[in-house]
């Protein structure tokens, strides 16, 4: 896991001006509804915005937590107030109740001096034994708000009336400064309300670099609560933890907790029979997932006390050119146990994308639905990339070469395929069995000849000058490949001289279209592309 976040010796809140007026604003609209309209009420600021300000980091998001109040009635005086003190607060919006989406209670927002403002209600919640979405919620006083929540740290308000901080947990403050991830009612307890709660301290601790208490360790591996994870928890919002997991500070770090919280089948593995009945092989070892995933942190986090070469600088320059690339990878590396494993129904498919679409329901945001089926596919086609005629028995290396690297799974825009992030998880692959995980050992000398291999393969490419043909269009277009075969209209014949037309001239850098004409009415006349 990545060290912990720096933690300021004293931790206080200095608001910005535009937090300040918001404080403002509010407090003088609950002075003003108590002395006119008799209705008391107080505001508080809650959760990861008094987390993040107090570690000393600015967050544009503020959820206001009101006493005795819904959201909604609140804005409404709120608006009210600040247009008669000359301030536009922005249009208020109604979010409507959700619990599906975690929104139990209907939820007022609006933007004020560029922040995004959520107005709720303090609140006390009950559950069933077999939801997590609560039976009852009701007002509730700000212990009760601070006990429902997940971790003490994200239990903290902010009170914009006294401008201090409230830590009615009493575990809060002392937590954040030593680096702790605890839950406020006991591990057991708030896990079985909602068993959401074991992803979310995941996520937490790897995103600070905290440690979980010995008790979530424990109860988070207890089957009972796993059991829990499984069926209490839509897979929407499994997934979405994971996937902020993937996008944090240090996915590996959250790797290697599911791992340690033996968590992986609670997450991964819920496929119904009807579908792993049809699986290609099984699965290989979930030791698997964290090997690739370690291999795959190694190799997009260099530093110099590696034993290993440094790799190609095109494979790290193209990782940094795209946002999405490292979060893809990671995410691909834990599902390396359902390599090339297909499965039917209707058609052949590949396992990993049935995870990501029906267990972890994750689209294509990130390119995980579309793009990581396509690195695996990709991993297969680009595997030991050495450079002889026995893997490249094609006459032309350079033909050779750019034909593999404009294969649709290799590179692809749309789906957030890029040829050299398809080699770079090739090489994590390649690498991934020959680190072993019991012992934290790599075989340095095969992995030194894997990369060095790559690294070959990269600086061929470039030597040849074959990246920017990657998606060269053909030099004809469809109308003059037509007139230069001399057919009379295009039919199922032009897609193969596209194709044969794209090879050409991988291997004719340079060629002029009057050239490529006269070589393509050659083919036809000689029957190497027949007109049909």
């Amino acid at each position: 896991m990545l060290h912990r976040v720096s933690v300021p010796t004293v931790m206080q809140i200095t608001l910005t001006d535009q937090e300040a007026q918001v404080c403002e604003l509010l407090d003088g609209c609950t002075k003003a509804l108590s002395e006119e309209k008799g209705i008391t009420t107080s505001c508080r600021i809650a959760g990861g915005w008094v987390r993040d300000k107090l570690l000393g980091t600015q967050s544009n998001d503020i959820d206001i937590a009101l006493s005795n109040m819904m959201g909604l009635e609140f804005a409404q005086h709120l608006s009210e107030f600040a247009r008669k003190k000359g301030i536009e607060t922005g249009s208020i919006s109604k979010i409507a109740q959700n619990p599906d989406q975690s929104k139990h209670l209907e939820t007022a927002t609006f933007k004020f001096l560029g922040l995004d403002i959520d107005l709720v209600n303090l609140r006390s919640e009950e559950y069933a034994s077999d939801s997590r979405i609560p039976t009852e919620v009701t007002f509730g006083t700000p212990l009760q708000d601070a006990l429902r929540r997940d971790i003490t740290i994200n239990a903290l308000f902010y009170n914009v009336h006294t401008r201090e901080v409230e830590d009615h947990t009493e575990k809060g403050l002392e937590d954040l400064r030593n680096g702790i991830v605890r839950t406020p009612l006991p591990p057991r307890e708030t896990f079985l309300d909602d068993p959401l709660r074991v992803l979310r301290c995941i996520r937490f601790a790897s995103r600070f670099g905290f440690d979980l208490v010995p008790e979530i360790v424990d109860i988070a591996k207890d089957p009972t609560i796993q059991h829990a994870l499984v069926t209490k928890v839509a897979r929407e919002r499994t997934g979405e933890e994971l996937s902020k997991m993937m996008k944090g500070r240090d996915p590996l770090g959250a790797i290697q907790l599911i791992s340690d919280l033996s968590l992986y089948s609670s997450i991964f593995s819920l496929i119904p029979s009807h579908i792993s009945s049809t699986f290609s092989s099984l699965p290989t070892s979930q030791d698997t997932a964290f090997a690739a995933a370690t291999i795959a942190h190694s190799l997009l986090n260099p530093h110099s006390a590696s034993p290993l070469p440094p790799l190609h600088p095109t494979y790290l320059s193209t990782v940094a050119a795209d946002a999405t690339f490292k979060s893809r990878a990671y995410l691909a590396a834990i599902l390396t146990p359902y390599k090339a494993i297909t499965y039917r129904e209707k058609k052949t498919r590949l396992v990993v994308e049935y995870i990501i679409r029906d267990v972890l329901k994750l689209g294509t945001q990130n390119h995980f639905l579309d793009g990581i089926p396509a690195l695996f596919s990709s991993s297969v086609l680009l595997e030991n990339p050495v450079l002889t005629s026995e893997r490249f028995p094609h006459p032309s290396q350079r033909a050779a070469l750019g034909l593999l690297l404009r294969e649709k799974a290799v590179h692809c825009p749309n789906t957030g395929s890029h040829w050299a992030t398809s080699l770079l998880f090739s090489l994590i692959q390649e690498l991934t069995p020959l680190y072993d995980r019991v012992n934290d050992t790599l075989d340095v000398e095969a992995a030194t000849e894997r990369i060095e291999i790559y690294n070959a393969f990269m600086t061929r490419v470039e030597e040849l000058d074959l990246p920017g043909t990657v998606e060269a269009r053909p030099i004809l277009d469809g109308r003059e490949i037509v007139q230069a075969a001399g057919a009379v209209r295009p039919g199922p014949w032009t897609g193969i001289a596209t194709a044969r037309l794209i090879e050409w001239q991988l291997d004719n850098p340079g060629a002029t279209k009057d050239a490529a004409r006269l070589w393509l009415a050659s083919q036809v006349q000689a029957g190497m592309i027949q007109i049909v």
